[in-house]
């Protein structure tokens, strides 16, 4: 069977991104009616976005970890499987609690992104792998942009239950499709998997992002809030002790703080946060009351529609940064994009006064963010081995969502402190929007300095055959001796 064409498993991967990301939005329009759909309090319904939020940042390093290890494709298909799994399981779930493992389940898939991006790396040729690795990595910013209007028009036709048995066949479909369409990396690092490793991260992350998550809700001096907060602290200090003396680590801490790695990664938390704010409060604003002075009073699915441009000018500067970095070099992309995003949320600060304008605003948002998103794989992936590719870019993975849930946490924050009671209904003011939008604009420019100011890795040594982990095997069963050799060769500028 000879193998398929470059553009037909860069489509099948970006397409798992996208499904992917969709898991995002697909409860976000309905969380308001869901107290009442499930009889369950406001505060028990946020877990539906909370667990995602956890089980995604705790999964993606993992399945990193397991791909550079077991096979890419193999741990992509795990992935697929468990969102199916998942989202089946909402679909049928009886009550709020079913319903809230679902949504951890469908937040395990996340590291699909990473493991795509890793897959193409090492499987596309090298004409095709900046383009196509930008496509992959912007599908995380398309599938919430377009999840919002797509999540609206079907909630407002039918039962919400829909929506988790589509993205059940969704997931079957993509399952179906990588097993038809991509072939197996045939890179291996090999070794056992630092399962102590994993639990300690893993404990981090869910006492992190739970005080971050719930900071709002609790209360930041709160006990539980400042205890998970001192927890995440000691466990970390803990877990990287271990990780720095153990053999086969989960995450190689002396590569990732490399400065080409560890300034990239503490980049890419300022442009989540960037580029977060516009999808959290952008609807807020177009369904907002007219007499509210900044609102234009849309429906779910108007404002949904109206947005529709973002996702648009996703797909298309993927691969103008792609060109970009390939000619200038991916740090470059990354500065313009930064610098772009940074432009459209100072334009959106401005509260403008029409749609068109909003389009326009938010649009330039977009195409900032898709020219940073698209450049940071690229530049992960200089600095690291090829034969962990697939860890450090579910390391940035989980860097990105550590952005979009401080921005989560900040923007739940202001708009409940800044408010307005308009024809008694109380609203968050014109200037918590403001405040938003400067805040993300800012964290975008100090993204944007990091990345100019970041060294360039220095080069990689070339492995010999002898270190990956048996013999490299093609998709269709023949030995590769040179593949160690040719993902270190063709890596992108």
């Amino acid at each position: 069977m000879p193998s398929p064409r470059p553009a037909v498993v860069i489509g099948v991967l970006a397409s798992c991104g996208l499904a992917v990301s969709l898991m995002q939005t697909l409860v976000v329009p309905l969380l308001p009616q869901f107290p009442q759909l499930l009889s369950a309090s406001p505060a028990t319904v946020a877990w539906l976005v909370t667990a995602t939020l956890v089980a995604a940042a705790v999964s993606a390093p993992v399945l990193g970890r397991l791909g550079d290890m077991y096979g890419k494709r193999r741990m992509l298909l795990v992935a697929l499987g468990i969102v199916s799994v998942g989202s089946a399981l909402g679909a049928v779930a009886p009550g709020v609690g079913v319903l809230i493992v679902a949504r951890a389940l469908q937040g395990v898939a996340m590291g699909a992104i990473a493991l795509g991006i890793s897959i193409m790396r090492d499987v596309l040729p090298p004409a095709r792998i900046g383009s196509g690795i930008a496509l992959m990595s912007s599908s995380l910013g398309i599938g919430g942009a377009i999840g919002l209007p797509l999540t609206g028009v079907v909630a407002q036709q039918a039962s919400w239950r829909w929506l988790f048995a589509g993205a059940a066949v969704l997931g079957a479909v993509q399952f179906v499709l990588v097993l038809l369409v991509v072939r197996e990396s045939p890179l291996r690092s090999g070794g056992r998997f630092d399962v102590p490793g994993a639990v300690g991260l893993s404990a981090a992350l869910v006492c992190l992002l739970l005080a971050v998550s719930k900071g709002n809700e609790w209360g930041w001096g709160s006990v539980p809030v400042l205890g998970l907060l001192v927890a995440a602290a000691v466990v970390l200090a803990l877990w990287v002790r271990w990780e720095l003396r153990t053999r086969g680590p989960l995450v190689d801490l002396r590569v990732s703080a490399r400065p080409a790695v560890l300034w990239t990664n503490i980049a890419s938390i300022a442009i989540g946060f960037g580029m977060f704010a516009g999808f959290l409060v952008t609807t807020q604003v177009l369904q907002a009351p007219e007499v509210s002075g900044y609102g234009f009073g849309l429906s779910l699915v108007a404002s949904g529609v109206v947005l529709l441009p973002i996702g648009a000018a996703m797909t298309i500067f993927s691969p103008v940064s792609a060109r970009v970095s390939r000619r200038r070099g991916a740090r470059t992309s990354l500065v313009l994009g930064t610098v772009v995003l940074a432009l459209g949320n100072l334009l959106m600060a401005t509260l403008p006064t029409s749609v068109p304008l909003i389009v326009a605003a938010s649009t330039t948002t977009a195409i900032g963010a898709a020219m940073a998103y698209s450049a940071i794989p690229l530049l992960i992936m200089q600095a690291v081995p090829s034969s962990e590719t697939a860890a450090a870019n579910s390391l940035n993975t989980l860097m990105r969502m550590l952005g979009t849930s401080s921005c989560s946490a900040v923007v739940a924050a202001v708009t409940t402190g800044l408010t307005t009671t308009v024809g008694g209904q109380l609203l968050p003011s014109g200037s918590a929007y403001t405040v938003i939008y400067l805040a993300a604009a800012a964290a975008a420019l100090v993204g944007a300095a990091i990345a100019a100011l970041t060294p360039r890795p220095a080069p990689l040594p070339v492995l010999p055959a002898s270190a990956v982990s048996g013999p490299a095997v093609t998709g269709r069963g023949r030995a590769a001796p040179d593949a160690p050799r040719r993902p270190a060769a063709r890596s992108p500028r």
